[in-house]
């Protein structure tokens, strides 16, 4: 078995590419076809699709509409155009979706999504709305939000929503409790949801977002001394306006590992872990502010044998074993058997389904028996954390894509094929991981884990 090592290599150039196309409306009206014929096989007659600034996903990927500061619900039926509810300061955004723009998505005024004390003199009740688009006591409908609850989560189980109870009050007012379903597991879930993979066009746009964060990532390590504010090494991020998928986080010291920049300055000794988040991709590295283990506290001077080249070596079996048929408990054993949570501390899935928003859902838990299939996208997030030893990541994009989707990416965006060809070439010439084909790497810093943050050009090799 190879053994985790470390070497002074320095660290590729894949290129930055340049910004895909946006979805195509052609995409947007397939969506539509599928989630239609998705109600008729689950026999819903109406979807009821709400979004928030938060939780957007899953109205963005329908219509392109992520609400700005409000909230929307999208109404799709079987046998009319899909009709979409917005605030006062949403309706002048309605022309960023294809759809609305091509005539295929109707839209109405609905002001009490609009912020307090705004004017809310102009719009119907939700009740009107509904029952002119054709909901009545006979109606099936689907709520969809964000999370879906099993039984034992929830003692109502599929009848336990997550959209706000103004609009599941009214709703199951005009057509009965039982009526009305959370169909949210018909985007999210990681066996059959529309979300759980991606097309083509999304690989491009999303190894777009992770040559991004990566390539910010690369200059905050780069550009980090001794001494500098958190504030300071924010700045490297270098932030254009690309949409958040969460807040940067940079835990130092005693800061917790969701705060973002306090102001604190970073002195060798300290622990650090930071991510940036756009759309599609969160890139994350732990390691730190050190250039050696002499830097660090007596207790902790054995991190590398103990502690980080322990995490890339499971992290390399566990890439290795990441192929399409391997069912997600798999892939879990190899963390948690490798890496015991007495010493590394994981408590969440080894690895999960990332796109618009940071985490969808993940296949990968214990007796999974959900496989990997082509198309999925994956954060390769894998958290270890110790009291004494601080934590290591390798947190990346990749997706799983059989021949099939290869072939399509390299005739439409071969670009972007060839730089996920050249990553991958570097994980096993350089790194020394044995990769599937079906595994494209999207960050331009794939699987580079320097644990000094001080000399990040030496970094983890297998041997």
């Amino acid at each position: 078995m190879k053994k985790a090592v470390l070497e002074n290599i320095k660290w590729p150039e894949f290129g930055l590419g340049e910004r895909p196309a946006d979805i195509s409306l052609a995409e947007f009206q397939n969506r539509i076809d599928m989630v239609r014929t998705a109600m008729e096989k689950h026999g819903y007659t109406h979807l009821l699709i709400f979004g928030d600034r938060e939780h957007f996903a899953n109205l963005t990927w329908m219509s392109n509409i992520d609400p700005r500061f409000e909230e929307a619900l999208m109404i799709i039926r079987l046998d009319e155009k899909p009709l979409i509810l917005i605030g006062n300061e949403c309706e002048g955004y309605l022309p960023h979706s294809p759809l609305y723009q091509n005539g295929d998505m109707r839209s109405e005024l609905y002001q009490p999504f609009s912020l307090l004390d705004q004017s809310r003199d102009k719009s119907r009740t939700l009740t009107a709305i509904f029952r002119d688009e054709g909901v009545n006591e006979n109606s099936k409908i689907g709520a969809v939000g964000w999370k879906y609850f099993s039984n034992s989560e929830d003692e109502a189980g599929q009848y336990a929503l997550d959209i706000p109870s103004f609009i599941a009050d009214t709703v199951r007012k005009i057509c009965g409790y039982k009526n009305v379903k959370n169909a949210t597991d018909l985007f999210m879930h990681p066996d059959y949801g529309f979300r759980s993979v991606v097309s083509v066009d999304e690989i491009a746009i999303f190894e777009y977002s992770n040559i991004k964060t990566s390539e910010a990532v690369r200059r905050i390590l780069f550009g980090m001394r001794d001494g500098m504010t958190d504030y300071e090494i924010a700045k490297f991020i270098e932030w254009d306006g690309e949409p958040l998928g969460c807040h940067p986080t940079f835990a130092s010291g005693n800061l917790p590992g969701l705060c973002g920049p306090q102001g604190r300055t970073l002195t060798k000794g300290d622990v650090f872990s930071f991510n940036v988040c756009y759309w599609g991709s969160n890139i994350c590295r732990a390691g730190w502010v050190a250039k050696n283990e002499k830097d660090l506290p007596s207790t902790a001077q054995d991190y590398i044998d103990a502690f980080a080249g322990p995490y890339f070596e499971a992290m390399a079996d566990w890439f290795s074993k990441l192929k399409i048929g391997t069912k997600g408990a798999v892939l879990h054993d190899a963390i948690y058997d490798a890496l015991p949570y007495e010493k590394f501390g994981i408590f969440l899935n080894a690895g999960h389904l990332i796109h618009l928003d940071e985490w969808v859902s993940s296949p990968i838990y214990k007796n999974s028996e959900i496989e990997i299939r082509s198309g999925m996208m994956f954060q390769v997030d894998v958290i270890p954390s110790s009291k004494i030893y601080g934590s290591t990541r390798m947190e990346d994009g990749i997706v799983i894509a059989d021949k099939i989707l290869r072939e399509k990416l390299k005739k439409k965006h071969p670009e972007c094929y060839a730089r996920c060809q050249e990553r991958r070439k570097f994980m096993i010439d350089v790194l020394g991981f044995e990769l599937p084909d079906e595994i494209l790497p999207l960050s331009n810093i794939p699987a580079i884990v320097p644990p000094w943050f001080l000399t990040p050009d030496k970094i983890f090799v297998l041997r």
